[in-house]
């Protein structure tokens, strides 16, 4: 709302003089001040907020982590005096799974008992479902999970936020990981479609951008119904290209990122040849030949939680294993409660308004209690958090990201080595 109110001030202006002109030597009148718009509150002044996660389906091993960063950051909003003076309110809801309607049933709910925001979906495929109905409800949704770039054209009424990098963000680092090993030259292999799609275009822009170490870019696209025959063609393609390095992006670990995994390797493209992405990171122990991936590298969104974090997730459930999304949780939470501090009010159309503004553009600050004390005196914030950066774009998404770098082993199964942002 403020370049709104700065435009309007500016029209006040620009109208003011026009009339000076046209009285000609009269005597200049008093300005009138220039109102101040202040958007009608639309919560209750208890700020809800409703997380929607898979505690059912396949799935579900990505919920507790992330239940328990939404409840560890309430925590620490309500130890700093809870937003606008009044405790913040957690309710849970399960997401399920694609197959099922059993997210939108409880996004229904969550509105229905009245919650301003909703933390989650881990699903992209959900979250795109549920885009509808949260502009419906003026109840935005901010997944600490949900990677696909076709969110961001999709939600044309700027309900939709998230904390984790949208899929072609890694183009950006992985050139810089090149940059820094050295890797004069890359194929990227994808398969057509949405996500393959906005990698190619993503590394497409980063390479003919100028850059102190060039990188030489071969992409070679792969449909997603490629037989035997057309997988050997691509191979053939990056073959001939000789590249330094080979980057697999396919949209899951099935068969055909298997038989890819299987061809480029053995076209001498495989070990520490090999980069495969978020998506098809996975444990391929009991998929691939032993050793097949040894050495082959993987990049991954989200962040390494570390001891401390993992103690905080772990006062909120002891029996939370996988820390993944956890910190990212935190974050959509925060953001969310310091959007409502900078709207004075706690109605999800407030949230909206304000969450990118409680991100980016002000004083930095790295909790929500020392945001608010830096609210007393100054006017905007930029809250960094316990996933690093978190400054959206205009769209809702960060502009930049924390990133797990990692290597296989001989019986084909992943593990961080190191942290990277860009």
């Amino acid at each position: 709302m403020r370049p709104i109110i700065r435009a309007a001030a500016a029209a006040l202006a620009v109208a003011s003089l026009a009339v000076l002109a046209a009285c000609g030597g009269a005597s200049t009148p008093t300005p009138a001040p220039t109102p101040t718009v202040t958007p009608t509150p639309t919560g209750d002044g208890v700020l809800k907020i409703g997380t929607l996660f898979p505690s059912s389906g396949g799935l579900s091993f990505l919920s507790p982590a992330q239940v328990a960063g939404v409840r560890a950051a309430a925590r620490d909003i309500n130890a700093a005096g809870g937003v606008n003076g009044q405790q913040v309110v957690v309710i849970s809801k399960d997401s399920g799974e694609a197959s099922t309607e059993t997210a939108e049933a409880s996004y229904d709910a969550l509105v229905a008992e009245g919650v301003d925001v909703v933390i989650g979906p881990s699903s992209s495929v959900l979250s795109q479902r549920l885009l509808a109905r949260a502009a419906e409800a003026e109840v935005p949704i901010v997944s600490p999970a949900a990677t696909y770039p076709q969110l961001t054209g999709l939600d044309e009424a700027g309900v939709f936020f998230r904390t984790i990098p949208s899929y072609p963000h890694q183009a950006i680092v992985l050139a810089d990981l090149f940059a820094e090993k050295e890797i004069p030259s890359v194929a990227l292999v994808y398969r057509e479609g949405d996500l393959g799609d906005s990698l190619a275009a993503a590394f497409e822009s980063v390479v003919s951008a100028p850059r102190a170490t060039p990188l030489d870019l071969t992409a070679v696209a792969v449909k997603a119904d490629a037989d035997s025959t057309a997988i050997a063609a691509a191979v053939a393609e990056v073959t001939a290209a000789a590249p330094a390095a080979v980057v697999l992006a396919t949209p899951d670990n099935g068969d055909q990122t298997k038989a890819l995994i299987s061809s480029l390797t053995s076209a001498g493209f495989g070990g520490a040849k090999l980069w495969l992405t978020s998506q098809n990171l996975a444990d391929y122990s009991q998929a691939l030949s032993s050793g097949m991936l040894d050495g082959a590298n993987g990049i991954i969104e989200g962040l390494s939680a570390d001891e401390a974090f993992v103690a905080k997730l772990k006062q909120e459930d002891p029996g939370v294993a996988l820390t993944q999304y956890g910190a990212e949780a935190y974050d959509a939470t925060v953001l969310a409660a310091l959007a409502a501090v900078l709207a004075g009010d706690d109605g999800g159309a407030s949230i909206i308004r304000e969450l990118r503004n409680a991100s980016v553009g002000g004083i930095k600050c790295t909790s929500f209690g020392e945001c608010v004390d830096v609210l007393r005196t100054q006017p905007d914030i930029d809250y960094d958090g316990v996933s690093g950066s978190t400054n959206l774009d205009a769209a809702g998404d960060p502009v930049r990201g924390t990133y797990q770098v990692g290597v296989y082993n001989s019986e084909n199964k992943w593990s961080r080595s190191t942290s990277v942002v860009g």
